[in-house]
């Protein structure tokens, strides 16, 4: 089953099927039904690259600011762990001042979840000194930790089983109050899954984002202050290679090596499902940039370079002086999450292809337009739900083109269409016929002077205004057409319709020609009866004028004819 993941919602009217979120999708977990894209969850690693990358803010994340103020008013004390990319989201504040403003909106007090990952990194460093490891992964990145449970699981025994830097820091706030409700605030949706799955030691997640609206509705504002202290070293966890700069580094013949990137650990780890890497500490971070570039940061303050600046300058040189704890506290279990997406046959696979339009191999331009690298992984997912054949850019253009081709050939109607310089670049058999060229080839490419009269079409061009069915005489040809020009695509080009309507003016013209014969034979008759009738008249004694005016009305009737 497809479950939408707690902490991400869409907005269905938003989304306009422009498949931006599935080209920057690593992991393709968004399918699409209806033309509204929806977030698989079981296959979904909480990157937040759909939330960043939507250009009508379809993708959003769930607000737990009213389960936070819930906590509050429960009267237990509620801690905050700060994430230490804070101080690159907030320009020039620092822990006193956030903790100031946190405690304003009842908050029983504040502290960085630096001092948690404190704890980890030192843990890190004794794993690698007293254990038997090939490959260790840091397991900071829920991202990470999702992409090896639900990807490559072969390789979760390289991941570190240890507790983030939230998890060690919130449980140790627990251990020192009891009583305590621990809210974590940083720049990472996945956090809000992490702290739903490991029950127990967050109680909420709060983005920065979430944080600065609820600051700006209760009118706090956060005072410029910024302390840096030597004993602050882990503030450089939330960069690349931050973990690393906090680490010792002295197991004997280890590689320690930092990986910043989504797609930049999906490599890395092919290559150790391959055996290719043995013997190496790997910080891993999903976002480029690490904490400091997670979701909320980049969609709303993407600055890197600026951003590490901050946090450098903010951190110092030594630990924080922090109780480590037993080791068995700081462990968890990493268990596998199944995929449950079917593989189609290399048959099944094939009839999809076809009704794509993909025929052979060279049929299958691997464009991306889709968001799927290749058209095979494409029709794959048309197999399993997750995609539909129109999301095929060629495949569309194709069928539209083979539509409107069969419509402008088979119309009955004239069709030409020119450029913004007059010249001809299409033209259906009826316009050859109605102006007697043999084929296209013949006036394609050519201004349109060399066929029709240009005036109405510059007038068109110039004022952007169609003319509509103007009955013109075509004198080289001998023929009258109703004539259609209007602006296309914004402009740049023409559309002229022609209604060869010959028959039905040389049909009108006869009518005319026979109108005009019986007006005259109706002139004679009156003129003949004019003179019988004053010849009667002047016998009678009688006026011949209502005779006159009875027959001048029916030649008036048949002139109107």
């Amino acid at each position: 089953m497809t479950v939408m993941p707690n902490c991400l919602t869409l907005k269905k009217s938003n989304c306009k099927n422009c498949y931006k979120c599935i080209r920057h999708c690593p992991v393709k977990s968004i399918r699409f039904s209806g033309n509204q894209a929806h977030i698989i969850g079981n296959e979904c690693i909480l990157c937040g690259h759909c939330f960043v990358v939507c250009p009508q803010n379809a993708k959003e994340i769930v607000d737990d600011t009213e389960k936070v103020k819930v906590l509050i008013q429960s009267g237990d004390p509620v801690m905050v762990s700060l994430a230490p990319s804070f101080v690159a989201n907030y320009d020039g504040v620092g822990i006193e001042s956030m903790r100031e403003a946190l405690k304003k909106l009842g908050f029983y007090d504040a502290e960085e979840t630096a001092l948690g990952a404190t704890m980890v990194k030192r843990e890190y460093d004794r794993m690698l000194r007293e254990e038997e490891h090939d490959v260790v992964i840091s397991s900071c990145c829920h991202t990470v930790n999702l992409l090896i449970q639900k990807y490559f699981p072969r390789e979760l025994s390289c991941l570190a089983d240890v507790l983030s830097p939230m998890q060690a820091h919130c449980q140790d706030i627990k251990r020192q109050l009891p009583n305590a409700k621990t809210v974590f605030i940083g720049p990472c949706v996945a956090k809000k899954d992490e702290a739903e799955h490991y029950e127990g030691i967050v109680d909420a997640v709060l983005t920065f984002e979430e944080l600065t609206k609820w600051l700006k509705a209760e009118g706090i504002e956060l005072q410029q202050e910024k302390r840096a202290e030597p004993e602050s070293l882990a503030r450089f966890f939330p960069t690349t290679g931050g973990i690393l700069k906090t680490m010792a580094q002295d197991a004997p013949g280890y590689t320690y090596l930092a990986i910043d990137g989504i797609e930049n650990c999906i490599a890395a780890l092919r290559d150790i499902e391959r055996g290719k890497i043995h013997r190496c500490f790997i910080e891993m971070s999903a976002c480029t940039g690490s904490c400091v570039g997670g979701p909320v940061m980049e969609k709303y303050h993407r600055s890197p370079i600026r951003d590490y600046l901050a946090v450098s300058q903010y951190a110092g040189e030594k630990d924080f002086p922090v109780t480590q704890p037993p080791v068995s506290t700081l462990r968890k279990q990493f268990d596998p999450i199944e995929q449950l997406a079917i593989l189609p046959s290399e048959t099944e696979l094939r009839d999809i292809l076809r009704e794509m339009g993909k025929f052979k191999p060279s049929q299958e331009l691997n464009c991306g337009s889709c968001g799927y690298n290749t058209c095979r992984e494409k029709a794959v997912a048309i197999y399993q739900g997750k995609a539909e054949i129109s999301m095929c850019l060629p495949y569309l253009m194709e069928k539209a083109e083979n539509v409107s081709d069969t419509i402008a050939r088979n119309s009955p109607n004239g069709i030409i269409m020119l450029n913004d310089q007059l010249e001809v670049q299409q033209i259906n058999p009826a316009a050859l016929k109605i102006m007697n060229l043999r084929s296209d080839a013949s006036i394609l490419g050519d201004q349109v002077i060399r066929v029709l009269d240009p005036v109405p079409f510059m007038k068109v061009k110039n004022t952007g205004q169609g003319m509509f069915h103007e009955r013109t005489y075509l004198a080289e040809y001998g023929r009258y057409v109703e004539q259609t020009i209007v602006p296309a695509e914004g402009g740049r080009m023409l559309l002229c319709i022609m209604r060869d309507v010959t028959d039905e003016e040389e049909a009108r013209r006869q009518k005319e020609e026979i109108s005009r014969q019986t007006v005259e034979v109706a002139d004679k008759v009156v003129e003949k009866q004019m003179r019988i009738v004053q010849e009667i008249a002047s016998l009678l004694g009688e006026t011949a004028a209502e005779t006159k005016i009875a027959l001048s009305k029916l030649k008036e009737s048949i002139t109107d004819e």
